[in-house]
């Protein structure tokens, strides 16, 4: 596939290779055989979509039979091991759809998250040049726009007009069977905003994909119920855990297109569903609900927190609540560092991110940065440069964290060496977020950190020095100005400070962790 030319990733030691295997960590098995496999033994498990827009309710069986017929409509239309498709889609039975297909055509695919905007979808389209690209008519602000898919061959459109494109590409008889694939190759690429001006694509093998299936999968407690899950399938977690882990364990599929405290907790009585964490967003949204009641908290065993910094205080309050926390720590581009058992002592689980998982290994470098090494760690970047900087020669992957490892050898991280606002769950570059604010008139030079947020965790606070004589602008000429720009709303700053100048350090560079400082004030 010359759109991610090996040259781009990191090259993997023979000794390392084989010791995955002869471990058992990395198999023979794509991930379109992984699935086949799971689904000839799971037909009948429901799949439902909770959806005001857009529900639906059907089986595995039914979703395996709609995707099975897109691969084989993409396979007439050239559509191949190695091809990318790509998708922007809500949760919707469609994008497990065009999931399963790509797998099952041994293709590469690209999963975008819904609320992109046109300035992150057009850099992503042009950096993997796909053969497909499937995207909604419109969900909540987003709608599509034909530009920015006008050079890719195969276009598939949900919603909109009966029949919509989708509907069209759908062949008659279904593609049997997996094309063959191979294991080590590239099978997903995962766009994450991080430190760089533009998101970052992490490039996944079929190996490390159907590790971490199998790691989460066996971690996860047995009996943790329906899960309800809301976070976006474009996001690496919510793509493994509505795509690939209910397939290989059996568990039921109950997608929410947008979180809605509300009706997670109708759902929670009516339906028997259990959220069952994510973002620490997830579960102090839904207790401080005033729908929330005893009975709704009486449902909610576990909470498998993760994704962003995990405050004591949220899992020793769930824990008070009778609900059991476990903390796990991990990227796009190693997904499951550590993990605190979710039967294990409360010490651990309340207040560290839990040992490495079997397999996976983890140091601290001398000025406490954490590197990790494992069999679900990504082969790479789809830029050789991105490589070339966080991995080093033997294969450790410099996460850009700061962290502590105790006694027990539990990890805590303590902070950040990436300037990365992680808001609900999601990364927020802070370079991106500032080539904006730039831009804006009598902006001499502006800073973008994170400040705490009671909801979500984090979100993007801009600190600005203004030109002489000009004055700072105000949330609403911000959120203007970002809104032409394009930027997806999530990126937006949340509040704006000015200053007459930067601390700095003797090089001149922004000294941010005093910016944090000085903000540092949990938002209601």
């Amino acid at each position: 596939m010359d759109t991610i030319p090996a040259t781009a990733l990191r090259t993997i030691s023979p000794d390392l290779v084989r010791r995955y295997e002869e471990e058992g960590w990395w198999t023979r098995e794509s991930l379109g055989d992984l699935l086949t496999r799971g689904l000839r033994s799971t037909p009948d498990v429901e799949f439902r979509v909770h959806s005001r827009v857009r529900p639906w309710n059907g089986t595995f069986a039914d979703v395996e039979r709609t995707a099975r017929r897109l691969a084989a409509g993409l396979r007439r239309r050239g559509v191949g091991p190695g091809d990318v498709i790509a998708f922007q889609l809500p949760n919707w039975m469609e994008a497990a759809a065009v999931f399963w297909a790509s797998a099952f055509l041994g293709a590469v695919v690209v999963p975008i998250v819904h609320f992109y905007g046109p300035k992150e979808v057009g850099y992503i389209l042009r950096s993997t040049r796909p053969r497909a690209f499937f995207a909604a008519e419109g969900f909540g602000r987003l709608k599509f726009d034909p530009a920015l898919s006008a050079d890719v061959p195969v276009v598939g459109v949900v919603g909109g007009g009966v029949g919509r494109d989708f509907d069209e590409l759908l062949a008659d008889e279904q593609l049997p069977g997996t094309l063959d694939a191979d294991p080590a190759a590239p099978a997903l690429v995962a766009f994450t905003s991080g430190t760089t001006r533009d998101p970052k694509g992490v490039v996944h093998s079929h190996q490390t994909l159907a590790c971490e299936t199998r790691q989460l999968s066996g971690a996860y407690p047995p009996d943790r119920g329906r899960q309800f899950t809301v976070a976006p399938v474009g996001h690496f977690i919510g793509m493994i855990n509505a795509f690939l882990i209910p397939v290989l364990d059996g568990s039921p599929v109950n997608l929410g297109d947008a979180w809605d405290p509300a009706q997670a907790l109708d759902l929670i009585l009516t339906e028997g569903l259990v959220v069952g964490g994510g973002a620490t967003y997830y579960m102090t949204s839904l207790l401080d609900h005033p729908d929330c009641t005893p009975e709704h908290i009486d449902r909610l065993k576990y909470a498998g927190l993760g994704g962003s910094a995990v405050p004591s205080a949220v899992t020793t309050r769930l824990e008070a609540l009778g609900i059991t926390p476990f903390r796990s720590y991990g990227s796009t581009e190693h997904p499951s560092v550590t993990w605190t058992p979710y039967d294990g002592p409360a010490r651990i689980r309340l207040h560290t991110d839990g040992p490495p998982l079997d397999g996976v290994e983890l140091r601290l470098a001398d000025d406490g940065e954490i590197l990790t090494r494992g069999p679900d760690l990504c082969l790479g970047y789809t830029d050789a440069e991105l490589t070339k900087a966080a991995f080093d020669a033997d294969g450790w992957y410099r996460t850009g964290d700061i962290g502590a490892v105790d006694e027990d050898g539990c990890l805590t991280i303590t902070d950040r060496k990436a300037d990365i606002i992680i808001r609900g769950g999601e990364n927020i570059g802070a370079l991106e977020v500032e080539e904006i604010l730039l831009t804006m008139p009598g902006v001499a030079e502006a800073a973008v950190v994170a400040a705490q947020d009671a909801r979500l965790g984090e979100h993007a606070a801009a600190v600005v020095r203004m030109l002489p004589g000009q004055r700072p602008p105000g949330l609403e000429e911000l959120r203007d100005h970002f809104a032409k720009a394009g930027l997806a709303r999530q990126k937006w700053p949340e509040e704006v400070h000015a200053v007459e100048d930067f601390p700095r350090t003797a090089s001149g560079k922004v000294k941010k962790f005093v910016l944090r400082q000085d903000i540092a004030s949990p938002r209601a």
